[in-house]
């Protein structure tokens, strides 16, 4: 069995290196298994390297598998190294970041802004603004490179980009996937941030930022990051709100969304009535207030041409006032034509000879 002595500390490496030897496996066949370097395997199990954040990374899966161990075993493990790890690295001061580092960044700031961030850069070093522009350009990249883990495509694509390999590659995700504004490496720029992100932009005065990623990798190359000023959240209810909505024959049919909508709405040191939440529902209700978001130009509408219901607002179901008057004109003289056409359709007999009155008329007339 793979179980671990009472008296030895139970951490990640002991667990695996135990049972390699169990299974008579060697490190070359626990590397092609999580489909990583033996070089980054050999490093981990000798404590040289940090066991990856087990929700970042799939490794512990596959390991797992391999060595036919009780599934998430060795991500909680994992978990419990890592926290004992940093609770002593906390006292450590923050280092600032490596020249490379800073020079790749600077490098790929938008070219009307660069020498002033690189002023700001210089004169305080590691300072607000340098940290918070590294630090999100690191999260972005780490989302990307998380998304597309399980990508065996892209993640080709990316490392021919970088000059690496594909077990290469996986290996500097786990790790760049630790990495921070504080313990970025120059490797971390090279294999991720240099191949991914064209160019990023900020506003000093708001600090928002605009990254663009290479859109050869990337289908939503751009991305906008702001700090928006907001309100905060009204918890008090509207008296008059409460009232309205006591009254269930004038609220009872309300659903949550619009009651919701009332509650969202604010006023100025003004105190609405129960009436006015009741006109404001009404309002809410009232299609002739919304345009359709898929509404089409209105067309005149000829006679005898039918129109599909709720098509458009009621109002507009009319005819207009020039249309009215048109048709108004191409009916009288249609009619005219009939009657003049009926009229030639008469013998002449029928209609008798002009000027002189027929027997029969004059037998009528006396």
């Amino acid at each position: 069995m793979w179980l671990i002595a009472q008296e030895s500390p139970v951490d990640v490496c002991l667990v695996i290196k135990q049972r390699l030897e169990e299974l008579g496996l060697e490190q070359r066949d626990l590397a092609a298994a999580a489909e990583v370097t033996e070089s980054y395997i050999s490093q981990l199990l000798t404590r040289k390297k940090l066991p990856p954040e087990p929700g970042r990374t799939d490794i512990y899966d596959k390991i797992g598998k391999f060595l036919k161990l009780p599934g998430g075993k060795l991500a909680k493990l994992a978990d419990h190294q890592r926290k004992e790890v940093l609770k002593r690295n906390l006292d450590d001061p923050p280092k600032p970041l490596f020249r490379e580092v800073r020079e790749l960044i600077l490098r790929k700031c938008a070219s009307g802004k660069e020498k002033q961030v690189r002023v700001i850069f210089e004169k305080q070093p590691f300072g607000e603004l340098e940290r918070l522009v590294t630090q999100k350009l690191l999260d972005l990249v780490k989302k990307v490179a998380r998304d597309e883990l399980e990508s065996e495509t892209w993640l080709r694509s990316v490392a021919r980009l970088s000059g690496r390999s594909y077990e290469a590659l996986r290996v500097s995700i786990l790790e760049f996937m630790d990495a921070d504004a504080f313990n970025v490496s120059v490797e971390n720029c090279e294999s991720f941030l240099d191949p991914l992100i064209e160019s990023w932009d900020i506003d000093l005065a708001t600090f928002g930022m605009e990254i663009v990623l290479n859109r050869r990798l990337i289908p939503d190359y751009a991305k906008k990051f702001e700090f928006v000023e907001t309100e905060l959240a009204q918890t008090e209810e509207e008296p008059g709100l409460k009232e309205f909505l006591r009254h269930q024959s004038a609220s009872g049919d309300a659903t949550e969304e619009e009651i919701e909508f009332l509650k969202r709405l604010r006023f100025d040191g003004k105190r609405p009535t129960p009436l006015y939440y009741y006109r404001e529902l009404q309002n809410l209700r009232d299609p002739l207030h919304f345009r359709s978001p898929t509404a089409q130009p209105l067309r005149k509408k000829t006679l005898g041409q039918s129109q599909p219901e709720g098509s458009v607002a009621p109002m507009h179901k009319y005819l207009e006032a020039d249309g009215i008057e048109k048709q108004m004109q191409l009916n009288g003289r249609n009619k005219a034509i009939q009657r003049w056409a009926g009229s030639r359709g008469k013998t002449k007999k029928q209609r008798g000879k002009p000027g002189k009155v027929s027997q029969a008329r004059t037998k009528r007339l006396l």
